[in-house]
């Protein structure tokens, strides 16, 4: 039921994945090397859920009541959307006729770094989870410009709307830690 409602999610946010073959105009090795790219921004998109949650579940101190309101809600809503967008890349590896992740290559292709420190404060959370969605942001378009030499349209729209959102937790994630400086 989940998977339905996401696939819906995705597709009311401007991505269709329901066509079963959206690999035409580009040849074998360009959907294999797109495919592998987008698999590393799976492992990345599901590393940073992982971490945003882990944030979200940490959110303690001083001013836990405040913080609850607002870091754990923004939290919550960014994961959700990392979430959503590890449908989407499966589903398209998947269109391309990619092979699908295990939970070990998640670990192994993942760029995200684990934060293993007992607590992080707060303001912490907000700046590294701003520096690795700029470094999503980075890798999304690197592999916006590769689908762009294959002519890969299908998965050029999606890491737009992937940058977008990127792009966009990261501007707030900025904006909340300076608002937490003054």
């Amino acid at each position: 039921m989940a998977q339905v409602e996401l696939s819906r999610t995705i597709r009311s946010n401007g991505v269709d994945t329901s066509s079963s073959d959206r690999t035409a105009g580009f040849d074998a090795a360009g959907a294999t090397e797109i495919s592998r790219t987008l698999n590393a921004l799976l492992a990345d998109s599901f590393a940073l859920y992982l971490k945003t949650k882990n944030f979200h579940w940490q959110v303690g101190g001083p001013r836990f009541r405040s913080y609850q309101i607002s870091y754990r809600l923004e939290f919550d809503e960014h994961a959700e959307q990392l979430f959503e967008a590890t449908d989407a890349l499966a589903d398209r590896v998947r269109d391309l006729g990619g092979r699908k992740l295990s939970l070990s290559e998640v670990g192994q292709l993942r760029r995200v770094r684990d934060n293993e420190r007992p607590f992080v404060q707060p303001t912490d959370m907000l700046v590294e989870l701003m520096d690795d969605n700029k470094a999503m942001t980075h890798a999304l378009q690197e592999a916006r410009d590769l689908c762009d030499r294959h002519k890969d349209a299908e998965s050029i729209q999606l890491l737009e709307t992937l940058i977008d959102q990127a792009e966009h937790r990261s501007w707030f994630l900025s904006a909340m830690s300076r608002d937490d400086e003054e």
